[in-house]
């Protein structure tokens, strides 16, 4: 169940947070697996750490074309405020005020050079048709110019003939695109999907439109003509990604049949004509509303909105995702409420659904409590930062509370809209979200509709802060005298915000964890700090350079390696900076290790031939499978407090067939103690001897596992961790010989070289290996201490 706590932060720690909290954020994610926010702390201005900012996305090639001259065109998903090109392309209005969607991104990373500049053509030459571009310097930017387009702006509902009346002014200003590149000999041009989103061009439409005009201006090219012979059409969200893809392949390879899903799709759509999805950007999470089935979705998390009691079967929402998934789901749910009746949120398995989990949400009736919007606003909130938690990407949610609790669709659309928006205040990290409404449910849809659009509306943004109390949802900042606030969301806005650290984790123990780690850095910092992080050793020339500068500060680095442990320590006369230096070192540890999990999922897949995929499932504490394992547990001091079962395809195959070359018939059930911040790292690409070196590797470099509790707490020391992590592992030792200090391969079995043992020990409980495909991991116990060990 998700854990919330706050670090309140005072003296040094603010300082020290202004400098990298950015940094701090994802030091925090990846090693214990929380969210990171900050609240009451300015940040530096300028500083590349800001953790409200939204990383830049690595630019992605999803599919490429060649027309006639051999001039390529292509999809990208990536940013255009941090994409490589000559030329990139911004949807702008007629004034080339750059106050929303992509102008305002542009603006933003660019600098205020580029507003100037429009401000100034504007007044000199007056307002911009639509169809017309011009060209600006680019700032800050990659590209070497912007060319500022204006796209039809058609209305929020478009009739068919709106669309039809805006064709030729969107082709016109594409026109217009290769017009300014030309001039401005341009080798490629970076175009994102014009007038869609905030100027409500149907998507799919728009993407024809644009493909269809790009491959006739240069079928129709004067030979005379230097246009560019390289066009990319770039975009940040995957939905209007995929659009460009199909309208590249329908348009520019047509010769390629649909597939079958292609067909079918269509035939759906235009059977049931459906409206276009409503797409917004709020910060660094993309809002999609759209139609279609709660139930059918394949994001990461479907939300279900479920009676008090908890039975699947009330409710059209819960009882459409109940019969999708099966009866399963509802057992699991009854299970949960018997352990926790009061729960808000209750995270099940998928079953039968394409989802990775499901959250059921338990909210209360309008009529019956007066705090029932407040409810509903936490419930989504909540769902929003469980799904961050647990490192989800994706997550839908039906329309909550227009059945039988008693909402309007209004009210219902605009307490889910600010749950969203006071989300991506505090969270800087991707994550789409979905508000799926039944495909006949027109008024619900188009509620929310109208609710988004008043968050779009250039005369209102939203306050800095939303809150719920007191049964008041919501919140807008009223800029305009002359327009209303939409219905049911007015609400407080919160301005005591001390200086602060609030972290949100799958758990209590990853809170618990990161509160610990904050506060020994940053309350009690005791000079030297000491790092030890075998990653320590990847470290590049280039890595160490950059502590450069904290020398020259007087902060003292020292490096070692000790029984197979490196270590890093960081001394000096300023504990400020010697914390500030270690921050720095855990970034780029946690850079290290996040490429290292790359290249090795690269190499699973490469000997595998399977797609590389990892899942964490909680498991019931209560099964009798499980009661031996607590029972060995508890002996040693310690409580089990959760159980994930790790499922990897692509590391059950590689141990398969080591299992068949090392003929062996059996294997071992072991165990090995971990840190917190690599039980991930393990899910995914399976054990390495850089997470959990021994503390006396006295039978080798390998990788070490202990076939008992007892045995794990001897080879790991424990350092006075309130949570202790352990591994439960399949593990083949096939042929074992007693090993010794040194060893970095097994010895061999005879005379022969290459005929070598398979594993080597230190006595019947404990194994080393040398491949880490001889082991695949099973369970991950979290463990929290009762007594000292």
């Amino acid at each position: 169940m998700m854990s919330k706590l706050d670090f309140p932060l005072s003296g040094s720690s603010v300082n020290i947070v202004k400098q990298c909290g950015g940094a701090l954020s994802d030091i925090i994610n990846i090693k214990f697996g929380c969210v990171a926010t900050f609240d009451g702390v300015d940040f530096e201005t300028g500083a590349s750490s800001a953790p409200w900012r939204k990383p830049p996305i690595n630019p992605e090639k999803r599919c490429e074309f060649t027309l006639h001259g051999g001039v390529k065109v292509s999809v990208w998903k990536g940013d255009l405020t941090n994409f490589q090109a000559d030329a990139v392309v911004n949807a702008a209005n007629e004034r080339l005020q750059h106050h929303g969607g992509l102008a305002q991104a542009l603006s933003a990373a660019g600098g205020p050079q580029i507003q100037r500049e429009c401000d100034d053509f504007i007044r000199k030459s007056g307002l911009l048709n639509t169809g017309d571009a011009v060209v600006s310097g680019a700032g800050n930017l990659q590209c070497k110019f912007i060319i500022h387009a204006v796209g039809p702006d058609l209305p929020m509902h478009p009739h068919p003939n709106d669309v039809q009346r805006a064709r030729p002014l969107l082709a016109k200003a594409i026109y217009s695109i290769f017009d300014s590149a030309e001039a401005y000999k341009a080798a490629n041009v970076a175009i994102p999907a014009i007038s869609s989103g905030l100027f409500h061009y149907p998507m799919p439409d728009c993407a024809d439109t644009i493909v269809s005009t790009v491959k006739h201006i240069y079928e129709n090219n004067s030979p005379q003509r230097n246009l560019p012979r390289e066009v990319l059409f770039v975009n940040n969200d995957e939905p209007t990604v995929r659009e460009m893809v199909q309208a590249c392949h329908q348009i520019l390879s047509p010769h390629r049949s649909k597939t079958y899903s292609q067909a079918a799709s269509g035939y759906t759509w235009a059977a049931s004509n459906p409206p276009s999805p409503v797409r917004m950007q709020f910060g660094s999470v993309l809002l999609t509303l759209k139609t279609d089935r709660i139930e059918e979705q394949n994001t990461d998390v479907i939300v279900n909105t479920a009676s008090s009691h908890g039975d699947l079967n009330v409710g059209q929402i819960s009882t459409a995702i109940l019969h999708k998934a099966g009866h399963k789901m509802q057992d699991e749910v009854r299970n949960a409420k018997k352990k926790d009746s009061y729960q808000r949120i209750i995270c099940t398995k998928p079953y039968k659904l394409r989802c990775k989990e499901v959250f059921h949400t338990f909210c209360t009736d309008k009529w019956a409590d007066p705090a029932a919007p407040s409810v509903l606003f936490n419930s989504v909130l909540e769902c929003l930062w469980s799904a961050a938690a647990r490192n989800h990407k994706s997550i839908s949610f039906p329309a909550i509370g227009t059945g039988a609790l008693g909402f309007s669709k209004t009210e219902s659309a605009g307490i889910m809209l600010n749950a969203v928006a006071d989300f991506t205040q505090k969270y800087p990290q991707e994550l789409e979200v979905f508000f799926v409404i039944f495909p006949s449910d027109h008024e619900t849809f188009q509620a929310f509709q109208s609710q988004m659009a008043f968050y779009q509306h250039p005369n209102f943004t939203p306050a800095n802060d939303f809150q719920a109390a007191g049964g008041q949802m919501g919140s807008w900042q009223q800029t305009s005298r002359h327009n209303s606030a939409p219905a049911a969301v007015e609400a407080p806005v919160n301005r005591t915000s001390k200086p602060q650290i609030s972290l949100r984790g799958p758990s209590e123990a990853s809170t618990r964890e990161a509160d610990k780690w904050l506060s020994v850095l940053l309350n009690e910092p005791r000079l030297p700090i000491q790092i030890v992080n075998n990653f320590l050793l990847h470290f590049t020339e280039q890595d160490h350079l950059t502590l450069s500068p904290f020398h020259q500060k007087g902060v003292d680095v020292e490096e070692f390696v000790a029984q197979g442990h490196a270590c890093l320590t960081l001394g000096g006369k300023s504990k400020e900076d010697a914390v500030v230096a270690a921050l720095k070192v855990e970034e780029m540890l946690c850079k290290v290790q996040k490429e290292f999990v790359l290249e090795e999922k690269h190499l699973l897949k490469q000997l595998s031939d399977v797609e590389v995929s990892s899942e964490r499932q909680p498991v019931d504490l209560f099964d009798p499978k499980f009661t031996e394992r607590k029972r060995a547990f508890k002996h040693q001091g310690l409580w089990v407090e959760e159980v994930d079962r790790v499922s990897n395809p692509s590391l059950q195959v590689l141990f398969d067939m080591k299992k068949q070359q090392l003929g062996c018939s059996t294997s071992q059930r072991m165990f090995q103690r971990i840190p917190a911040q690599f039980c991930d790292m393990v899910s995914h690409v399976g054990f390495h001897a850089q997470c959990a070196p021994p503390e006396d590797p006295k039978y080798g470099q390998g990788i070490y596992f202990a076939g008992t509790v007892k045995k794990a707490l001897e080879l790991w020391k424990e350092n006075h961790e309130e949570f202790l992590y352990f591994v439960e592992a399949e593990v083949l030792t096939g042929k074992s010989v007693l090993g010794q200090p040194g060893l970095i391969l097994p010895p061999p079995t005879g005379q022969d070289p290459n005929d070598t043992y398979d594993s080597v020990d230190g006595g019947p409980d404990v194994s080393v290996i040398f491949s880490g495909y001889q082991a695949v991991p099973k369970y991950i116990f979290i463990c929290k201490k009762t007594t000292l060990v």
